[in-house]
């Protein structure tokens, strides 16, 4: 072969081989954007590892997606559908079976039969609460249900539920029973032991609360730098008294208010004063100690057990 063949011959295997290499180059960009735009899909832990990965990552990319079906499906709490209908069921007649509560209760629960009630016999619950959801097999609960008539008493309810398997659809699959009510558990002893006697800080508590719950000044006067905490507005009360204060703290029982940044927890028990009468309430707040004051660092909700130090 010529040297001028040989030479055309080598420029054209060149081309081809830069041309194949470019392809294969296009290709691989394809499907790093695909991995990319899959990766978006199914979330942020995904597209971290398309960037970082071959192209390959485009089936792996897909598995979050499908645990987070799944963590719907077992994370879906079907007590508000439950709750629904015990209340359209017991409601509903099956004399009057097309009552907007029957129809109610026979669209969530096809195959159970409506109660079949004498007029008069039974008052109809005054509210309906779902107030436990147990999860069995499979998409199948099992959720109690309270319903508490006019006149006092409060029955259970316990009512068969399956959902499918992305948590968004449910079905009652059968007649509620009547079971006991949950059993009353066991109070651990309260932290808050350290009694503490009238002072600055009860002082400061008690003016916290006249401004939060009445109105009678402004929040931010009793509360630590950088806290914010709005008054409850409109007003509920008319006047808010302390009545007792416990601390976990021993320092809050001082007589003298402590070095700065001192922190204490204290529940204090409020009586609030309204047009219908008073009404017994406890908060569990945060103070420091600041320049000989006590400001309120937290306001907190639910009542704190023996935890320990937090």
């Amino acid at each position: 072969m010529s040297p001028g063949k040989q030479a055309s011959v080598s420029a054209t295997a060149t081309a081809t081989a830069a041309g194949a290499r470019l392809e294969a180059m296009r290709r691989r960009v394809r499907l790093s954007r695909l991995a990319a735009w899959t990766a978006i899909a199914a979330g942020p832990m995904a597209l971290g590892l398309a960037l970082t990965s071959s192209p390959a990552i485009v089936q792996a990319a897909t598995t979050p997606a499908s645990d987070a079906v799944r963590t719907m499906s077992t994370a879906a709490d079907p007590g508000g559908f439950a709750q629904v209908f015990v209340g359209a069921w017991l409601r509903s007649s099956a004399d009057d079976a097309t009552s907007a509560q029957a129809r109610l209760a026979q669209s969530l629960a096809p195959d159970v039969d409506l109660p079949d009630r004498v007029s008069g016999a039974q008052a109809k619950p005054e509210s309906v609460v779902a107030v436990r959801s147990a999860q069995r097999s499979g998409g199948a609960w099992s959720v109690t249900v309270a319903a508490q008539y006019a006149n006092g008493p409060v029955r259970y309810y316990a009512v068969p539920v399956v959902s499918d398997r992305t948590g968004g659809s449910f079905t009652v699959t059968g007649a509620p029973g009547v079971v006991a009510g949950p059993a009353r558990a066991t109070v651990p002893a309260s932290s808050y032991r350290v009694s503490v006697s009238d002072g600055d800080l009860t002082s400061a508590v008690g003016e916290f609360f006249a401004a939060y719950l009445t109105g009678a000044g402004e929040v931010d006067r009793y509360l630590a730098p950088g806290i914010t905490l709005p008054a409850v507005s409109p007003a509920p009360y008319t006047a808010a008294a302390v009545q007792q204060v416990s601390a976990v703290e021993q320092a809050a029982a001082a007589g003298k208010v402590p070095g700065d940044a001192t922190k204490v927890r204290i529940l204090a028990q409020v009586n609030a004063q309204d047009a219908r009468g008073r009404w017994p309430l406890a908060y569990e707040l945060t103070l420091r100690a600041r320049s000989g004051r006590w400001e309120v660092a937290a306001l907190d909700s639910g009542a704190v057990r023996d935890r320990g130090a937090r």
